[in-house]
């Protein structure tokens, strides 16, 4: 990859702009500090960043390019290994002006456990093992569940967890009795059976309906054929939800067979991606993904980069993927495809007749969908809007409260400690500018919330003291202590405000207000006012301190927890000269217990297995200096 030269910035960036070779590859922009902050490709690289400085059209374009503070490359030989490596760099680096998903959630997969006797069919969002069948990604949780609830009605799989199915008891479920389970567990299904349902799921999630139809429809008479009406009548149950549910979904002839209708509607920074799953002329899934478009890229672009990250995660592409007129390169995103699918996949744009209208049904559906996002976000804006006049109103502030900082403390019995800082900004959370504190002054086992308070709201002024001696472009500068706060929220009553008061004498001479919120009757308490203010609990001015507090509490007892266990685990042979994870696992699977190894003889050390003799040597002399 490609350096710059230490030049001042524009002189700098020309020349590494007219360095850049011109050929199929992908640059990376890094901003001052190093991290990349957007990942393109191109069919030439130096035209295409050419483009970035000459184009700057949009607000986030102009920031894109503003904060580039170098350009890396790697070349490769095609435009698909272009789009390949463009994905992968994507994924890696998180890039905050590419396209991405904007849930910060896992989405949810059905997985199956095909290496177990008696496979699981089950919800999850954990990440993918090579012994598992995974069916998704999904974008509806509920409906993902609603998916499996059927399956089970019809294939019978088990649902209990173990890896071995039944329970202790020794009898079958109530799903045997309700006839959503064959009971392999006591015997009553065989491997065989079982593992033909479990192909049944497989068949199912893969879009393989008229299949499922047609062995159903075969069980069902080959029952009635043997008089064994009670299970005909099972089978025709389970075949008529089948056809229920596929007539209830059908959006086209069977002839279009297995296809994906891909939909991009853009409105700024924002977008929406549908995602209509054709199975056999059926539409087995529908898809919905708003997308965070922060260089407001236009539909083709936004488009190019959502198939990639979706496809890159996707358990199976279709041989088929319809896109609209403006993708430009469906040539290129079918050889990638099909380099993923091990088999030719046609990204096309559809012209006429069923095909086109599940893609205008898809067009429509991403439209309707970014408008009742926006309206949703219109909408919370003028709740956080409201909360924030409410609070000043109530406050008597001179300004807005737009950044709103809060402490906590928590603790057991005066062990352990801890503190958190939560920061709301605009009466939003701002996550990246929380912290965490470890308590220092107070005495262990003596519970002193007031002193523990005024320590840490002490560093807190100290911190952003410190900071202002940085310039704003210092990689050293943490942005969450040097900004300061509109108002600081103290869990507590008078007393933690008192303490608070002490600490942050000099926030206040430069007008940052300073409040505490007692939980039992959510009281506000404020500095030269005795009797504390009540707010009405329906006011949106309340509920945002309350949801500030939650916050900072939920977050200073994850971490007291977090050190509590860590302490609570700690072994004596942590600390040992020459001891890691790996060689304490060795020396208690060689001895059972810390006790033995600390009473073992030398020669009984130096015959670990992994411990060398050198180490065995300095650590058997460590002990016995330790114990004399």
């Amino acid at each position: 990859m490609a350096a710059s030269p230490p030049t001042n910035a524009s002189t700098r960036m020309r020349d590494q702009r007219r360095s850049l070779p011109d050929g199929p590859g992908v640059y990376l922009f890094r901003d001052i500090h190093g991290k990349v902050i957007y990942v393109g490709k191109a069919k030439s690289i130096r035209k295409r960043v050419a483009g970035h400085f000459s184009n700057r059209v949009t607000r986030g374009a102009v920031e894109m390019v503003d904060l580039a503070h170098q350009i890396d490359f790697l070349l490769v030989a095609s435009e698909a290994e272009a789009l390949l490596t463009e994905n992968q760099f994507i994924k890696q680096y998180k890039p905050r002006f590419n396209i991405r998903l904007r849930d910060d959630k896992s989405y949810p997969f059905l997985a199956i456990s095909l290496d177990e006797d008696y496979p699981r069919v089950y919800f999850t969002r954990e990440r993918h093992r090579r012994d598992r069948q995974y069916f998704g990604p999904y974008s509806n949780a509920k409906k993902v569940r609603g998916t499996l609830d059927l399956l089970q009605k019809v294939f019978a799989f088990r649902s209990c967890s173990g890896t071995v199915p039944g329970r202790r008891s020794g009898s079958p479920c109530l799903d045997y009795y309700i006839k959503r389970c064959g009971a392999p567990c006591v015997d009553y299904q065989s491997k065989e059976e079982y593992r033909a349902a479990i192909d049944g799921v497989i068949a199912f999630l893969s879009g393989r309906y008229r299949q499922i139809e047609r062995d159903l429809e075969a069980r069902m008479k080959a029952a009635a054929a043997e008089q064994e009406f009670e299970q005909a009548a099972l089978e025709r149950n389970r075949l008529k939800a089948v056809r229920s549910l596929l007539e209830r979904q059908r959006v086209a002839n069977e002839a279009v067979g297995t296809l994906d209708a891909v939909a991009i509607a853009v409105d700024g920074i924002d977008a929406n991606a549908q995602v209509f799953q054709i199975r056999d002329g059926v539409l087995s899934d529908r898809q919905s993904f708003y997308l965070s478009n922060e260089s407001a890229f236009p539909l083709g672009e936004v488009a190019e980069e959502f198939l990639l990250q979706y496809y890159g995660d996707a358990m199976a592409v279709p041989p088929q993927v319809l896109v609209q007129r403006d993708v430009v390169e469906c040539e290129v995103l079918g050889e990638v495809l099909s380099e993923l699918r091990g088999s030719r996949v046609e990204v096309r744009v559809p012209e006429r007749g069923d095909k086109r209208r599940i893609l205008e049904l898809a067009e429509r559906n991403a439209a309707l969908a970014l408008d009742q996002e926006r309206l949703k976000d219109e909408r919370r804006r003028q709740q956080r809007v409201e909360a924030l006049d409410g609070l000043q109103e109530a406050l008597g502030l001179d300004a807005l409260p737009l950044r709103i900082e809060c402490f906590d403390i928590s603790n057991l019995m005066g062990t352990n400690t801890t503190a958190s800082m939560v920061v709301f900004e605009g009466g939003a959370p701002k996550k990246s500018d929380y912290r965490r504190f470890n308590v220092r002054t107070t005495t262990e086992g003596v519970p002193d919330d007031f002193a523990a308070m005024e320590e840490v709201l002490g560093r807190r002024l100290a911190r952003w003291e410190a900071e202002q001696d940085l310039s704003p472009n210092d990689p050293k500068r943490n942005e969450s202590f040097a900004t300061l706060p509109s108002l600081i929220v103290i869990d507590g009553g008078p007393g933690q405000l008192s303490a608070g008061l002490r600490a942050l004498e000099g926030f206040r001479e430069r007008g940052v207000a300073v409040i505490s919120l007692a939980k039992q009757l959510e009281e506000v308490y404020m500095p030269g006012r005795r009797a504390p203010l009540r707010l009405p609990h329906d006011t949106p001015a309340l509920q945002l301190l309350q949801r500030v507090r939650d916050e900072a509490h939920r977050f200073a007892i994850t971490h007291h927890r977090t050190r509590r266990d860590r302490q609570m685990t700690e072994s004596v042979l942590d600390g040992l000269p020459g001891v890691g994870p790996k060689r304490k696992r060795a020396l208690l699977k060689h001895f059972g217990s810390p006790e033995a190894m600390l009473g073992a003889s030398r020669d009984e050390l130096e015959s670990v297995p992994g411990l060398p003799s050198k180490t065995a040597r300095d650590l058997y002399a460590y002990l016995n200096r330790t114990s004399g």
